[in-house]
């Protein structure tokens, strides 16, 4: 046998097998047995349109399958528009029969829009059987006597089925409860009331049922931990004091610069009295000149005045104190 008989004998080998692989490929026979014999209905010719139509046989078989071993009643064409719809078809079925085993009322119509809403269906039916733990981030409140405190729940919560489309997250959940603790904290008149009975605030934040408009419903708020933080309401006042101490020393401020610009008004206008005083007795000379010219003052009315300022100006010195006089001498 020559080269080139090899070379041909080894090229229609790879051609038949590469035919073989595209006839199992497009006509999956293997996969057809296995429905055949897990009682699954379904055409071969079924299976090879599926490979047109872009969807994995596999995918659908097993899920029908799967379906069929728990009973229940799968449709081909459903599952399949599913898969095209950017479903997860396994996720779908393992809900549908795990819903199935633990008497969940869940339908396929349920289970593949909640699929489509982006939660993970399965995950929520295992949530409907085993109750999650949500743990709450540390909500700060102050009670009415101005203490602070910390709070820490934890928050049990079960999927419901009914309200996964549409319903709010874990997130709500988390904030609805934060805002149940605060204002549970800030309604209590003492923070030792509040360290005494936590209870309390469970059963406040139960009662306004929080799980309203959510995909869950809340089984239990338990108070984990609760700390003491600062004195905010002593904080408080002091600050407000502090504010008062400011106010009242600006005032006060205010006053004395306005009492200061007053005496310095009164000095300005003594001044001007002083002055017009001055100006007025540097005109007596003048006034007594002219009425000695005009023959109104005689010399004897002259002598009778100076005898009058005279008198005044020991009358004026027998009144003071010595220690006046004294001063006035050094002057």
């Amino acid at each position: 046998m020559d080269n080139n008989s090899i070379i041909l004998l080894v090229v229609a080998i790879a051609g038949g097998l590469f035919l073989i692989w595209m006839i199992l490929y497009f006509i999956p026979i293997g996969l057809w047995f296995q429905a055949l014999v897990s009682d699954v209905k379904i055409s071969l010719l079924q299976l090879v349109l599926m490979r047109w139509r872009k969807v994995p046989p596999s995918v659908i078989v097993g899920a029908m399958i799967e379906g069929k071993k728990a009973g229940l009643e799968l449709y081909r064409d459903l599952l399949e528009a599913h898969y095209l719809a950017g479903g997860h078809v396994p996720q779908v079925v393992h809900a549908l029969v795990s819903a199935s085993k633990a008497n969940i009322d869940l339908t396929f119509q349920i289970a593949t829009a909640v699929d489509l809403a982006g939660r993970d269906v399965f995950e929520a039916v295992q949530m409907s059987v085993n109750p999650k733990v949500i743990n709450t981030p540390p909500v700060t409140a102050v009670a009415k006597d101005g203490i602070q405190l910390i709070a820490k729940a934890r928050v049990t919560v079960r999927a419901n089925i009914k309200r996964l489309v549409g319903g709010a997250g874990e997130e709500t959940i988390l904030a609805r409860v934060g805002e149940g603790i605060v204002s549970s904290i800030g309604s209590s008149d003492s923070h030792k009331a509040v360290m005494e009975n936590p209870d309390f605030i469970s059963k406040v934040v139960l009662d306004k049922g929080l799980d309203s408009g959510t995909a869950f419903e809340i089984l239990s708020i338990d108070i984990a931990d609760i700390d003491v933080g600062k004195n905010i309401g002593a904080g408080l006042q002091i600050d407000q004091a502090d504010a008062d101490l400011k106010i009242a020393q600006a005032k006060a401020e205010e006053r004395r610069a306005m009492a200061v610009a007053k005496e310095q008004e009164m000095k300005a206008l003594a001044q001007e009295m002083k002055a017009k005083v001055i100006e007025a007795e540097a005109h007596v000379p003048l006034a007594m000149a002219e009425a000695f010219r005009s023959g109104n003052l005689g010399v004897m009315d002259y002598y009778r005045m100076k005898n009058i300022e005279a008198d005044t100006q020991m009358r004026e010195a027998i009144s003071k104190p010595e220690g006046k006089k004294k001063t006035d001498k050094l002057k």
